[in-house]
């Protein structure tokens, strides 16, 4: 004969059960985590560009922060937005203080071509009108980390139409 679902478990020792319900969270939290990058073959170039990174901590930021989810005027693990990641990255890895948002830290950067950027570098967008509303930091090979508004904390190719569009300046912090 079938007993019904509540007497199952009030068969079933309670430490199995917070064991079970525990294991289920783990493995949920395990495909919690967004994908950055939805081509595979982006995918791929981004891990190419994120081994080419000469920094090794640089590298230990931005996986420790990739898919971390955004969230205006975030500044922790919660949630973060472009600015704010621009923040702590160049005062973590290179000890550079910068203002909180983005429009003031493009006026602190000594803007360089295009060709001349280095890892570290900040990149600036535009995306809603004239002033500066974005901003990311330069890897290599055409590779920038940043925390998108709708993935959160990605590495990107500028060379995608809508950041080529949206580019504003670029250049390392002025000493």
């Amino acid at each position: 004969m079938k007993k019904n679902l509540s007497a199952k478990l009030k068969s079933v020792p309670r430490s199995s059960l917070w064991t079970v319900a525990v294991l289920m969270l783990l493995l949920s939290a395990c495909g919690s985590r967004k994908y950055t990058v939805k081509n595979t073959a982006s995918a791929a170039a981004a891990a190419e560009a994120m081994g080419k990174l000469k920094n090794k901590s640089l590298y230990r930021f931005i996986t420790d922060w990739s898919g971390v989810r955004y969230r205006l005027g975030g500044l922790d693990k919660n949630g973060i937005d472009c600015s704010g990641f621009a923040l702590l990255l160049e005062k973590n890895i290179y000890g550079i203080d910068l203002p909180r948002r983005s429009k003031d830290q493009a006026q602190v950067i000594r803007d360089k071509d295009w060709g001349q950027l280095r890892e570290g570098d900040l990149i600036f967008f535009s995306f809603g009108g004239a002033e500066v509303d974005h901003v990311g930091i330069y890897l290599n090979d055409d590779f920038f980390v940043h925390a998108s508004t709708t993935r959160g904390v990605v590495v990107d190719n500028i060379k995608l139409p809508a950041y080529q569009k949206a580019l504003v300046k670029a250049g390392p912090v002025k000493n």
